[in-house]
């Protein structure tokens, strides 16, 4: 290139040129306005990207509902390996979308990563459902479609996490940052209106619905699966409305290599003769742009923030653990309707839907009109105290019900009740050991006890000596105890005597809100009872006891028996949360046989209403924290990155869960003592995060968003246009 041409170059360039003297160019069509949602400042856009997400999250929740039932009913695997398979799988879901972040910010873009995402997201779909089928190969072949779509669905669902969310803030201009910030409110509506209603609906569609003689797991996997599909074609159909930013490259890569080149260059130069810098990422202007470092500096402190964040989680996702055990503790029973413990969870994303609204239209605008300046910040760190209340709640309730619980017998002690099923009155004495003052009374015929007596043995095991008067008669009995016990003495006729037995009784309540169960058969014939569709429990002829058998709460009107000649129902009544009976099978009227029914353990007595506060004071906690902290981190995150931070804000929840599984495996703490122990070291947390909060600048949203020569051309406005073609070489 001569240098006439060189110096054309350089005026070309730098010299402003006038509309009027630009050569003329092909005229291209004008930029159409987005469309808006009823003449607001909304893009059309994010309406599909709305309904997307709900009918996303109404697949993955409700798919998840009846998966560990799945796992134990259908596969037939143990409860530690289908509790152990479900949180590898919830683990794995928010692992992931390190990965789909990665695929949209540096390849495909996050347009891209959703649609071929959810195409992996369905597929896994129809593996879950082929491996629900029963006639379709046996169990290896069950097995291995399932994992194969578990791990289909958690990178599909992982992969777009992050994407879905940052795409929908990317629909926005600048201009209009009020209205991203309530994008991200409903946006996070959206994701606990899908969770509400799939929690109700798939575990219908599985018990209510019978196919191939059996549940339908394969209808409970197929209908969150075709809603998928229903996403992706609404996602799908939006395509011509979005705006789609461009992939900005490796930029994981180039993080980390700037900030290794960084660190590596600030050791090598580590003399006091050489000037220090302003920041240490300040050192990697040797090698990498000036925008690229800036980035990187948005981008660690944004991150730095993120340090005390997984607390939060921790505290959060244990609605699902300790918070529905602590539910099978207590009664159900609200009068007008019956809770089950775990339907419990569903109150969190019930709250959801009122509180985002109360709080974007109500108490945020109200403390703006008091002239409080309610920073994202302070709006999480609110949401952090909150949380620590709930859990301070759900101690206090804990107290409550170990309040009420039965106390347990100690070294050398047993439990005794006696149930005398002789048709008159029984003298019951204890010889020896000091427990002759326990029966005082007689203890008349079918009498109802109302507690268990406390008996202190010599050992830990010992033969009791036990003195039987019964109208004329006196009988002498022995029975073996073992310390730490609950026993039951059944004292019967026989013959023309009487008779007596010991045995044991369940020591502890049954699990997950259930009734325990057993039967006393009278009868000179084997009883066999039907419960439910489990196999029909067999009680043994002339005062047989039964295993005990565990069912849900409930009234059981005629609960069909059968003889080897007759059939016949009995009433059992009304079975409570918590509770165990035994019933006696007699004949003793003329009306056929009956049952004598009487409470070994009493029901849960404290109702589950105690929880509406902890679950209302966490919920609000989890508005104030989480939909902030989306919107936080998309108007604080450089353009190149957005994904890689949201990624990273569910990373944090991933943390919160191991640190759950740490402190639970590791405290030893009785469970009201590690509710406090979470709540402190929350609150502790939270003070961390308001002083790294009270110390960070937030970033102007238009320095991130823009590069700096499209703020030299906004500067210049429509006066100068800059000539560029001919500085190709």
């Amino acid at each position: 290139m001569n240098t006439f041409q060189k110096n054309e170059s350089k005026e070309t360039l730098f010299s402003p040129v006038s509309i009027e003297e630009a050569p003329p160019r092909p005229s291209s069509p004008p930029k159409k306005p987005t469309p808006k949602i009823c003449g607001s400042s909304y893009p059309l856009s994010i309406a599909f990207i709305v309904v997307n997400e709900f009918c996303e999250r109404f697949s993955y929740y409700g798919m998840k509902a009846v998966l560990t039932l799945y796992f134990l009913y259908f596969l037939h695997w143990n409860e530690d390996t289908s509790t152990s398979v479900y949180h590898a799988f919830s683990s794995l879901c928010y692992f992931t979308p390190i990965l789909g972040a990665a695929i949209a910010d540096s390849w495909l873009g996050k347009f891209k990563t959703i649609i071929y995402l959810s195409l992996v997201y369905v597929l896994g779909h129809v593996f879950k459902s082929l491996g629900a089928i029963p006639i379709l190969g046996g169990k290896t072949l069950h097995t291995i479609l399932s994992l194969v779509g578990l791990s289909l669905i958690a990178l599909g669902t992982g992969g777009i996490k992050p994407c879905v969310a940052a795409f929908g803030g990317d629909q926005f201009e600048e201009k209009h940052a009020e209205e991203r910030t309530r994008y991200f409110s409903v946006f996070y509506l959206s994701i606990n209106a899908g969770s509400l209603i799939s929690t109700f609906i798939t575990p219908m569609l599985r018990g209510d619905v019978q196919c191939f003689g059996e549940d339908c797991y394969a209808l409970a996997f197929g209908v969150p699966g075709l809603l998928m599909v229903v996403a992706l074609a609404v996602f799908a159909m939006g395509s011509k409305m979005y705006r789609k930013p461009p992939p900005e490259g490796n930029i994981v890569a180039q993080v980390i290599k700037c900030i290794w080149f960084a660190v590596s260059n600030r050791f090598k130069n580590r003399s006091e003769d050489i000037p220090k810098r302003q920041h240490w990422l300040d050192w990697a202007a040797e090698k990498y742009p000036k925008q690229l470092i800036l980035d990187v500096k948005a981008l660690t402190r944004i991150l730095f923030l993120y340090i005390p964040l997984p607390m939060f989680w921790a505290l959060l996702d244990q609605q699902g653990s300790r918070w529905t055990l602590q539910a099978t503790r207590m009664n159900g029973n609200l009068g007008f309707f019956v809770l089950q413990p775990d339907q419990m969870q569903v109150l969190n994303p019930f709250l959801v839907l009122i509180f985002i609204p109360l709080f974007d239209l109500v108490i945020y605008r109200l403390i703006a009109k008091c002239g409080i300046n309610f920073s994202s910040l302070r709006k999480m760190a609110v949401g952090m105290i909150l949380a620590c209340l709930a859990f301070a709640v759900a101690a206090v309730v804990e107290i409550k019900i170990n309040g009420m619980t039965q106390p347990q017998p100690g070294s050398q002690e047993i439990f005794l009740q006696v149930l005398n099923l002789a048709d008159d009155e029984v003298k019951v004495t204890m010889l020896g050991n000091g427990n002759n003052s326990l029966f005082v009374e007689s203890i008349k015929s079918f009498q109802k006890t109302t507690q268990y007596s406390k008996l202190h043995l010599k050992t830990k095991s010992q033969d009791l000596n036990i003195y039987l008067k019964y109208h004329n008669l006196s009988v002498h009995t022995e029975h073996s105890v073992v310390e730490k016990n609950w026993y039951s003495l059944i004292i019967h006729e026989d013959r023309k005597s009487i008779s007596s037995m010991m045995v044991k009784d369940v020591a502890n309540k049954p699990a997950n809100g259930m009734t325990a169960i057993r039967f006393i058969n009278t009868l000179h014939k084997d009883v066999n009872i039907s419960l439910g569709t489990d196999a029909p429990l067999n009680v043994g002829e002339d005062y047989g006891v039964s295993a005990y058998r565990t069912v849900p709460r409930g009234e059981y009107p005629a609960v069909h028996c059968k003889t080897e000649d007759k059939d016949f129902s009995l009433n059992l009544g009304l079975l409570e949360f918590g509770a165990s009976y035994v019933f006696v099978i007699s004949n003793i009227t003329s009306q056929g046989p009956q049952v004598w029914k009487t409470e070994d353990i009493p029901a849960n007595e404290l109702s589950i209403a105690w929880q509406l506060p902890q679950y209302a004071l966490v919920t609000a906690a989890e508005v104030m924290f989480s939909v902030t902290g989306l919107e936080f981190s998309y108007s604080q995150a450089p353009s190149s990155m957005k994904s890689v931070l949201q990624a990273a804000w569910l990373l944090t929840v991933a943390v919160g869960n191991i640190i759950v599984l740490v402190v639970a495996q590791f405290s030893g703490l009785v469970q009201w003592a590690e509710f406090i122990l979470f709540s402190c070291l929350l609150l502790m947390v939270c003070l961390i995060f308001s002083i790294m909060g009270y110390y960070y600048v937030p970033v102007n949203s238009e320095d991130i968003h823009e590069p700096a020569d499209k703020q030299i051309t906004q500067i210049q406005g429509n006066m100068i246009n800059l000539e560029t073609k001919s500085t190709k070489l």
